[in-house]
């Protein structure tokens, strides 16, 4: 694109973004950390989702500081419902360590931004350009869209090998004297005007310069590599209560839905499995000899990589100790309890069933 026709587009991105754009929270702060929680809280969350979240992240930890000193299983019942735990678990490590390492003070360098846990590309050209105006490029799906549009880009936005080309457009049209505000609008842009469905191209700022718009071939982008059906896992969780309490257990901090909380479960191939397998299953998991388990019903639930199929059995403790295989804590807790630990979300649609058939009154304390 020529030089003065783009010294146009960004006047008329910045000039609708000025007028236009949502007055959300994270908004109203040049404080770098409270950016920089906003935009872990954004990655794949939308908008409306994350505000409650990140009022309630900030009044609990206003400062860095206050991240740094906290407990992960704090942060974690504080991101509970948000999901994506890794993100949690990254900013708290990562407040660690710009304490420790940087005096509190977030880096304003994106190559040392990206040495951070949790950081990556996309992040760190947002903190380095909203929070300390470096002329660094964004690049998210938003971003993307645009771009694929305003250049009939036939890369497609999702394949890997096509990142560079897509830096390059964003990098070629960032206005380095208003990067913040510019990298803002072209997400804002994305989200409200060039949408994936129905884009509302009467309204967009920057029409008289997409490609796409001019040859009528919006609709025709951005273009995409076929998406794979994501596999299914099949799993099986228990309820073991023992009097007036029930048996939670937590997973390793690290990898999948680390530091969380669940009922003792594991994953297993076949059609089904009989009360009797599973009360074998129990004793392997836990080390508990149990009652026969009652099948209560199923749940599924999608991540982004795959989806899971799980069977909630229910049973009484009878003896022995328990015996973890790779998880890091247990308790026995009673119902009233339960708020106080974060579970994940396949767990909290199983508290819905259990809710749902009374099950807590009736088994728990019969």
């Amino acid at each position: 694109m020529e030089k003065q026709a783009l010294e146009k587009l960004r006047h008329a991105l910045l000039a609708w973004y000025a007028a236009e754009n949502r007055r959300l929270p994270w908004r109203q702060s040049s404080d770098p950390y409270a950016i920089w929680v906003s935009e872990i809280m954004l990655q794949q969350t939308r908008v409306e989702t994350v505000i409650p979240y990140y009022q309630r992240f900030l009044g609990r930890f206003p400062q860095i500081h206050t991240l740094a000193r906290a407990d992960l299983e704090t942060v974690l019942k504080l991101w509970e419902g948000l999901g994506y735990y890794a993100r949690a678990r990254n900013l708290h490590k990562a407040a660690g360590i710009v304490c420790r390492e940087h005096g509190g003070r977030l880096p304003e360098d994106p190559e040392q931004l990206r040495r951070l846990p949790g950081i990556g590309d996309y992040i760190a050209a947002a903190l380095a350009s909203i929070a300390f105006g470096r002329p660094a490029a964004v690049v998210d799906g938003n971003v993307k869209r645009v771009l694929a549009r305003l250049f009939m880009e036939k890369a497609a936005v999702n394949d890997s090998a096509a990142k560079q080309r897509f830096m390059r457009l964003a990098d070629e049209i960032l206005d380095r004297h208003n990067p913040g505000q510019f990298n803002q609008a072209m997400m804002e842009l994305g989200q409200r005007i060039c949408t994936p469905r129905n884009p509302v191209c009467p309204v967009c700022p920057i029409q008289a310069f997409c490609r796409a718009f001019q040859e009528q071939s919006v609709a025709d982008f951005p273009r995409r590599l076929p998406s794979k059906i994501p596999p299914l896992r099949k799993m099986v969780f228990v309820l073991i209560a023992r009097e007036d309490r029930f048996l939670i257990i937590r997973r390793p901090n690290q990898g999948l839905l680390g530091g969380l909380w669940e009922l003792p479960g594991q994953e297993f191939q076949g059609r089904k499995i009989s009360p009797e397998k599973m009360a074998e299953s129990v004793r392997g998991l836990t080390g508990l000899i149990v009652t026969t388990p009652k099948l209560l019903g199923n749940v599924r639930h999608a991540y982004t990589h795959f989806r899971v199929s799980a069977d909630l059995y229910c049973c009484r403790y009878l003896e022995g100790r328990i015996v973890l295989a790779g998880h890091t804590a247990y308790q026995w807790i009673h119902p009233d309890e339960s708020s106080r630990y974060a579970f994940h979300k396949l767990i909290h649609k199983m508290g819905g069933m259990v809710t749902e058939c009374g099950i807590t009154k009736f088994f728990i304390n019969r």
